[in-house]
């Protein structure tokens, strides 16, 4: 199989890309590496599964030094002729999509950086699998299209037309666009609705690290709606495992259009989560109690029948097993940062 990975110097990309590398699957990675947060993490990211800060330009295959059937190559969505010229030369079976201009705070500020690489960026991929026909596309959405609905556990058959973000309402858009073209050109496409993602080389801009580095550090832990919010944190492993599942089982019916929640489907509430951190680090937080911020919900809890009832898979790594991978990890990157900044 040959795939193409979207978003491969990102948190889920980086961890979707070697997991297909390491079974031996054809795999071309590609990212812009922008500078919403650090590219340093995206790019030890890309060090990690063999690809070379130092060979990185724009347009050019990066060949892994760690995979012989993995290349990278830094490009953007909204770069029609080259999508369209890198989907020919090509000729994917399978297309993840996880680039996007993520966060939903950032999106009140920054509206357009959404629109251009979530929708345009979007319909490129769209038009390109129209072109050059693929077996499935899988694209990344997001809890946050639950919005302002009510019902829990949050189910993929619940309306979702009160987004409470731009962010949430592109990832919906999304979903809308690519149903346009299962029914219209018979394109098997599958939304994956992520619920909060957090483990080893985890985004710093998400509550987990935010949380984590606070603590290490002996600062505030910026805490909204006064800790009353509840957040089903899912372990990245759980994630990648139920995106492979996903990768490998196409829809197939007269629209081949699917959606999957993918979630522990056991909600917690933040200041437990943070006590959990707590107990794994042996610091105490320091609490500083916030409002509720625009764009946030109360709570997510993913309903994960369909994904057990279609691929026989549910995420279950527990928070504690979670938090304490996602400490150490922490705890080797911040070392490996602090001596990157003492040999320069």
């Amino acid at each position: 199989m040959k795939i193409l990975i979207t978003g491969a110097a990102g948190f889920i990309g980086f961890h979707t890309t070697k997991h297909f590398a390491e079974k031996e699957d054809y795999v071309v990675g590609l990212d812009n590496i922008n500078n919403y947060y650090d590219v340093e993490l995206k790019y030890a990211r890309l060090e990690e599964i063999g690809i070379s800060k130092m060979l990185i330009q724009n347009h050019r295959y990066v060949q892994s030094l760690e995979y012989a059937n993995y290349r990278f190559i830094k490009a953007d969505l909204q770069d029609k002729k080259f999508i369209d010229e890198l989907f020919e030369k090509e000729q994917f079976d399978v297309v993840c999509n996880l680039a996007a201009q993520a966060g939903v705070r950032y999106s009140i500020d920054n509206p357009y950086a959404y629109i251009n690489s979530n929708v345009t960026g979007f319909l490129n991929i769209l038009e390109a699998c129209r072109f050059h026909p693929v077996k499935h596309l899988v694209y990344a959405s997001s809890s946050s299209v639950y919005g302002l609905n009510k019902e829990i556990p949050n189910c993929e058959t619940d309306k979702v037309d009160t987004p409470v973000s731009l962010y949430a309402a592109t990832k919906k858009s999304n979903e809308l666009m690519a149903h346009a073209y299962s029914k219209l050109y018979q394109i098997p496409t599958t939304g994956v609705r992520f619920f909060t993602v957090y483990g080893p080389s985890g985004r710093p801009d998400m509550a987990p690290y935010l949380f984590l580095d606070s603590i290490m550090k002996h600062t505030p832990v910026n805490t909204y709606n006064h800790g009353n919010l509840f957040r089903d944190f899912t372990y990245i492993d759980d994630v990648i495992a139920g995106l492979s599942a996903i990768i490998y089982h196409p829809p197939v019916s007269d629209i081949p259009y699917k959606i999957y929640n993918v979630g522990r489907g056991k909600p917690i509430q933040l200041l437990d989560f943070i006590t959990a951190l707590e107990n794994i680090t042996g610091k105490d937080a320091i609490i500083n109690m916030l409002d509720m911020q625009s764009g946030d919900v109360y709570q997510t809890y993913a309903d994960t029948n369909a994904l057990e009832r279609d691929l026989n898979y549910k995420p279950n790594t527990s928070i504690h097993d979670g938090l304490i991978r996602f400490y150490n990890w922490y705890l080797s990157y911040s070392k490996h940062f602090e001596e990157r900044l003492i040999f320069h």
